[in-house]
């Protein structure tokens, strides 16, 4: 027997109607205007694209090494894997097929808990994103800088930060299929070094290697380390906000998730045994940037400076995700009417979000000049509390929308869900307890930001003193 519950009667009165098994269908959540067939994203792209969203390479990965010795480096990037990012994808797997649309994450929380709660998850992801997206330019620079030292300071380095930036900006306009392309391309080109380095590296690997804890006399650092493994694997439901630029997402986007899941760990994990394995050096060594001396020490200059350029061409990979995301969230949030319509305009040429892209460069552009060490570690901090909300979002739907028809479904019932969620909300509490009184600062001015901006947005609604779309609450169909 099949039911039909009207949504927006769901938490009163519920009518229901019998209907035929032949009607059951799920009605998109919002009145997505996606773009054509042709330029939509196919599998592979969105594989590169989520790799992007999440990775980059192994780049940046050194320090968990440095903080806690080689044995506990190598079981954080086996175990981490299981007990964070399975569990972030597998709920953006089916909260993505299940609630369809470029708002993503904010879709959910809005379903879970109201549009406040939306609106401030909203607030969260993106303030988040464009402060991401703001250190990848300047990541490159920092890469160039060494084949181009003029490029280290003054009035050229902020030239050149300004016109990668907006170069980049250029690229992401001309269109989601393009750029999911460009990362296909930059993703075998900055991975092709580690897998060469990895190869030469077999003859020369100890395994006794991997099983160090550590130099003597070098004390662990549990905040480098954790904070390394959640900064290399976080960032999986980012993609969620560009659902509806996809083809046949109800079966792309698992398999692309999942894919993307095993390609990063592998990414990560290779790598680093074989530099363990192959080089012995002093722990403290291990900074960020040392797998290119590493591949110097295994094979040669020329592979040191293939991964230099590659750091480069992932950095750029990495803007060009977050930044489709960042400007994808907020076309999504204007669908949505919680943002005003203008929000939600497209290129007549590409059928880019080119409004959420400008302002996503903008804001970035700003911040690039900054030393934002500290706000970084708040966007980590505002992060984390978005994160919290969409655990609870996800097992509140569960709870609240039992029958709803789900293209994807997390294969365990609700108290299994719980503690799956558990094990990572408890990591997050831990990430957000070790911050410094400044981060708790900067956070809390961005939060009240947000409420602020959610009243806001309530009032020139309620006045008419803005344009907004209308919000349709569709039909559910369950089984």
């Amino acid at each position: 027997m099949t039911q039909k519950i009207e949504s927006k009667n769901l938490d009163s009165h519920p009518s229901t109607t019998i209907e035929p098994p032949q009607t059951i269908q799920h009605l998109p959540t919002t009145t997505t205007t996606t773009t054509t067939k042709n330029h939509k994203l196919t599998l592979i792209p969105l594989i590169f694209l989520i790799y992007f969203e999440v990775a980059g390479g192994p780049y940046g990965e050194e320090p968990a090494v440095k903080a806690a010795g080689p044995l506990l480096a190598i079981l954080g990037f086996l175990i981490f894997p299981f007990i964070w990012s399975v569990p972030e994808a597998l709920i953006t797997a089916e909260l993505s097929t299940t609630f369809p649309g470029n708002g993503g994450f904010v879709i959910w929380a809005d379903k879970a808990f109201g549009p406040f709660w939306g609106s401030l998850m909203g607030t969260w992801k993106f303030l988040t994103g464009v402060i991401n997206i703001a250190s990848f330019p300047v990541l490159c620079i920092s890469y160039l800088e060494k084949i181009f030292p003029v490029l280290s300071s003054g009035v050229p380095r902020k030239l050149a930060i300004l016109g990668s930036t907006l170069f980049l900006s250029l690229v992401n306009y001309t269109g989601l299929t393009i750029v999911g392309y460009v990362a296909v391309a930059l993703g075998v080109i900055s991975l092709a070094p580690f897998i060469i380095m990895s190869l030469i590296a077999i003859p020369k690997i100890h395994p006794r290697r991997w099983l160090s804890l550590g130099q003597k006399g070098v004390k662990k650092d549990w905040n480098l380390f954790f904070n390394t493994l959640f900064w290399n694997l976080n960032f999986w439901d980012n993609v969620s906000t560009m659902v509806g630029e996809v083809e046949n997402p109800k079966k792309t986007f698992p398999l692309a998730l999942f894919s993307s899941v095993i390609f990063t760990c592998l990414g990560y994990i290779i790598p680093l045994l074989a530099v363990t394995g192959a080089v012995s050096v002093d722990q403290n060594d291990w900074d960020t940037g040392f797998m290119a001396n590493a591949a110097e020490m295994i094979s040669g200059k020329w592979l040191k400076f293939w991964i230099e350029i590659g750091a480069v061409l992932s950095a750029i990979g990495l803007f060009e995700a977050q930044l489709s995301s960042s400007a994808f969230q907020l076309l999504g949030m204007a669908e949505i009417a919680f943002l005003p319509k203008f929000f939600g305009l497209r290129s007549k040429w590409f059928d880019t979000p080119w409004v959420g892209i400008v302002l996503s460069t903008a804001i970035s552009l700003g911040m690039s000049y900054m030393d934002f060490q500290d706000i970084i570690s708040s966007a980590n901090f505002l992060y984390s509390l978005g994160m919290l909300l969409e655990f609870a979002s996800f097992l509140w739907l569960r709870r609240k929308f039992p029958l709803i028809k789900r293209p994807y479904r997390v294969p365990m019932r609700l108290p299994l869900l719980v503690v799956m969620c558990l094990i990572p909300c408890g990591f997050l509490v831990f990430i957000m307890a070790i911050a410094t009184k400044l981060v708790y600062l900067i956070s809390g001015l961005m939060t009240i930001g947000g409420i602020g901006w959610y009243f806001l947005m309530k009032f020139c609604k309620s006045k008419k003193l803005l344009k907004f779309n209308n919000k349709v609450d569709d039909d559910i169909y369950v089984e």
